[in-house]
């Protein structure tokens, strides 16, 4: 997926990956939305990263998504953007997302153990990061 002509970068993919999982629900719930925008403005993966480039990147990650195989399609082209030191990055940011709002559904279920699924991530590793995520988001 193109942004402004130029192919996906890895902080673009990961900022993806964060849009399919709070759209997973058919919805982009406003908790997730400020998880997003909180994660980008933190991380020190973000580093540089210009904010103002996500209402673009949302437009074109929900566009891309309508295609017919547009979430496949989607995740093989965060696969590839993404060096493999940030396979773990992106699958935490998308659990991050999921627990926002305090409950994951099924679509993210689903759409989360696709993406572990394709970035190679094992299932304890992965428990220990969506553990993580939950953890974080706990209220009191």
């Amino acid at each position: 997926m193109p942004l402004s002509g130029r192919a996906m970068s890895a902080q673009d993919a990961l900022i993806a990956v964060m849009l399919v999982t709070s759209a997973a629900s058919g919805e982009m719930r406003e908790s997730e939305r400020r998880e997003i925008q909180s994660i980008v403005g933190l991380l020190p993966v973000f580093e540089g990263y210009d904010g103002g480039r996500l209402p673009s990147l949302t437009d074109l990650t929900l566009k891309h998504l309508q295609r017919e195989d547009g979430l496949d399609s989607l995740v093989g082209l965060v696969r590839k953007a993404l060096p493999p030191h940030l396979f773990e990055t992106a699958y935490a940011l998308a659990c991050d997302v999921a627990a926002a709002d305090q409950k994951v559904d099924a679509p993210e279920m689903r759409f989360l153990e696709m993406l572990r699924h394709e970035l190679g991530i094992d299932r304890l590793n992965a428990a220990a990061i969506e553990r993580g995520s939950r953890a974080r988001h706990t209220r009191a």
